[in-house]
């Protein structure tokens, strides 16, 4: 499975209800069911990969996320999951708001804008940059937002929202083994992944740097 969907599904307490926004094909959700018994379903608006996850067994709706989730009533799930997708939808406030709604606890990764690879090639080319993670030109990238580590730790704190526990990742979250960055993440972090609470128990914001 994908490194960053390990780092997720370890973050995940067993015998738990999870629901995994964007779901895709469902390789976590059936990774949670197989080795931690949860009790999960999951939202995908590619009919393809809906298809596949219910032949996997899965518990998938096929639709909008914003729409979806308002069938849900209030901490319904033990854990919402949205991997590499708040980057893509149009309300990422509203998105937040609704895990947290429906959720007890969220858990949010996203490729994050501020790798120094990045940094570089913008003071050094004055062009909006290309990685591995970023591979697009500004024309035909499907990601309309570009967030930063700091980015979304200030997001949080400015909603009240509580980060249990915070993640950067410095390998292509398409491996399926990597590295996690433990010293200066907004610099050298190509990805974030964040456990997000309304509750102010169980811990603060972690103080990396």
């Amino acid at each position: 499975m994908r490194f960053d969907l390990q780092i997720i599904a370890s973050l995940v307490a067993p015998q738990t209800r999870v629901l995994d926004l964007g779901c895709g094909r469902g390789d976590l959700l059936e990774h949670l069911q197989r080795n931690k018994q949860v009790e999960g379903y999951g939202i995908e608006i590619d009919e393809k990969e809906v298809i596949e996850a219910i032949e996997k067994g899965l518990s998938i709706v096929q639709g909008n996320l914003n729409v979806e989730t308002r069938d849900f009533a209030d901490q319904s799930f033990d854990y919402v999951i949205l991997s590499q997708t708040l980057q893509q939808v149009y309300n990422p406030e509203r998105v937040i708001e609704e895990m947290l709604r429906v959720g007890k606890k969220g858990i949010v990764s996203f490729p994050c804008f501020n790798h120094i690879a990045i940094k570089l090639q913008l003071l050094f080319t004055s062009r909006a940059p290309l990685t591995k993670e970023l591979p697009y030109e500004w024309y035909n990238t499907p990601n309309i937002r570009v967030i930063t580590w700091q980015d979304f730790r200030e997001f949080c704190s400015d909603r009240g929202i509580n980060i249990l526990h915070q993640i950067a990742i410095a390998t292509h979250h398409r491996e399926e083994s990597g590295k996690i960055v433990r010293w200066l993440p907004n610099w050298f972090s190509k990805y974030g992944i964040f456990l997000l609470s309304r509750s102010r128990s169980g811990g603060g914001i972690n103080p990396q740097e």
